[in-house]
């Protein structure tokens, strides 16, 4: 698909041709967190990094179906041992919140439109999200802990990596609109099954040129402001 730049100089925004796509205005936002609302490009992947340990085993077996997320989630948790869940919490405070966001926030919370945020990633994180840009609607994976605060090595998965449309059709149900009301903005592979599905889908700093491939607007700068144009002419 043929696409035009529309910063000569920055190179950093590019928009196909969105004929394939009908215009109807956006009501609902919806973000990935990993590489989106945050700069890192896994939130699993930050909390193996700090315990040293490698997970890509689990991964590869999940992709190949041979097991489901949950027993992903359940393997991957086993990694950091019987930790309690609050150092999990000191792990990801050192994540940084992608630039713009708590601008590009309140510009969209102007523009009365909802946001949520659909994410593989640890609800750990997306709860802390949530309290600074004021989500209405977070849906991530839940560390289960005892009443002591440890982990139980099991975990509650409410979005694998493969079935982000299933949540965003759940969402747009909950919200009472249609997915061509909806903009999807994401990074990875697996957020391209919600990009053929929504009214408009960026992707942001994408680490495929297959997911550039299937967006309607392609963002390479880290700051969320960028997309703030595409979203508010919708309105």
């Amino acid at each position: 698909m043929e696409k035009t730049c529309l910063d000569q100089k920055s190179l950093n925004v590019e928009l196909v041709d969105r004929a394939r796509k009908p215009c109807q205005k956006l009501r609902l936002i919806v973000f990935d967190m990993d590489g989106v609302l945050v700069d890192v490009k896994s939130s699993w992947q930050f909390v193996h990094a700090a315990f040293g340990v490698d997970n890509g085993e689990n991964v590869k077996q999940y992709v190949e179906g041979r097991m489901s997320y949950e027993e992903l989630m359940k393997r991957d948790i086993a990694l950091w041992g019987r930790v309690h869940i609050d150092k999990i919490r000191s792990i990801l405070s050192q994540i940084q919140l992608m630039p713009g966001a708590v601008e590009a926030f309140a510009v969209l919370k102007e523009a009365c439109l909802k946001t949520a945020l659909i994410s593989a990633g640890v609800s750990v994180l997306a709860e802390r999200l949530d309290a600074v840009l004021e989500l209405d609607h977070i849906y991530a994976n839940r560390l289960l802990a005892d009443r002591q605060g440890l982990l139980t090595g099991e975990g509650e998965g409410t979005v694998g990596l493969m079935n982000k449309l299933d949540v965003l059709k759940k969402l747009a149900a909950v919200e009472n609109v249609s997915l061509q009301e909806c903009a999807v903005v994401g990074d990875s592979l697996f957020d391209v099954p919600m990009f053929k599905e929504a009214g408009l889908s960026i992707a942001f700093n994408a680490d495929d040129r297959s997911v550039e491939d299937s967006a309607d607007v392609v963002v390479k700068r880290k700051d969320l402001r960028e997309i703030l144009p595409y979203l508010t002419e919708r309105v």
